[in-house]
């Protein structure tokens, strides 16, 4: 997954500055351009991934109706460094699960 994350930035021209797939989920930091909005990126993240994932691994279709949810959270840095969002994901595996803030 990681992989073709990479890629679909790459073909936007997006910057990933930091990114951690965890076993249900993923974290991203992405520096977009302005013009993209965050449903936008968000929209082909998720689009992409679930297609390519999906022709690689056929069980998947069966096993899950969908392969993301619908929901996403996306923020902007401001009230926190962009230093401090990179060290929360670099540092997922490091935090016991569903605890910790950065």
């Amino acid at each position: 997954m990681e992989e073709l994350i990479r890629a679909k930035a790459d073909e936007h021209g997006w910057e990933i500055v930091s990114l951690e797939v965890m076993p249900d989920h993923a974290h991203l930091f992405v520096k977009p351009h302005p013009k993209n909005s965050p449903s936008y990126v968000t929209n082909q993240f998720k689009g992409f991934t679930s297609h390519h994932l999906r022709a690689e691994f056929p069980h998947l279709r069966s096993q899950l109706p969908t392969l993301w949810s619908r929901s996403y959270f996306v923020a902007t840095v401001g009230a926190v460094s962009a230093e401090t969002v990179q060290r929360y994901i670099e540092t997922q595996y490091e935090r016991p699960k569903g605890g910790g803030r950065a």
